[in-house]
């Protein structure tokens, strides 16, 4: 990596949760290919928690952009989160730990909050991209990149 590389130009935002106060359940970013990145990143951010809430997080994966034979990932969970809130959680993924053997190269996160509405967000980063700059492999909602 050039030391005049800009983050924007390795690091692609793949998918998203946006910042909301979600309600009890579940909530994912929809089926990201692997095919152009060998390595993930899912960043889940809390705000405030509803009184005794939990926030649970896991990846997982699928054969297609549809989740035909979703799965977990075994191992890519997060320790459940509760408290005051205001904390962040990683989750760490390389493409060779999907079940690439039986055609699995999609992958999702799953934010789940459960007992009352808390403030969350995620987002899930590629690297390690089969070309560059990443960025040409944000999702639609980036508009912007500046510097």
């Amino acid at each position: 990596m050039d030391m005049n590389s800009k983050a924007s130009e390795f690091l692609a935002l793949l998918a998203s949760i946006n910042p909301s106060s979600q309600a009890v359940g579940s909530l994912t970013t929809g089926w990201v290919s692997m095919s152009n990145v060998r390595t993930l990143l899912a960043i889940i951010s809390t705000g405030t928690l509803g009184a005794l809430s939990t926030v649970d997080a896991s990846l997982s994966q699928a054969i297609d952009a549809l989740g035909t034979g979703a799965k977990p990932i075994v191992g890519k969970a997060i320790t459940t989160l509760t408290g005051a809130g205001s904390v962040q959680a990683l989750i760490n993924l390389q493409a060779h730990e999907l079940d690439v053997a039986n055609g699995f190269g999609y992958v999702d996160l799953t934010v789940t909050v459960g007992v009352a509405a808390s403030e969350t967000a995620a987002f899930l980063l590629g690297a390690s991209t089969r070309y560059e700059p990443a960025s040409a492999y944000n999702q639609a909602g980036v508009t912007q990149i500046v510097g």
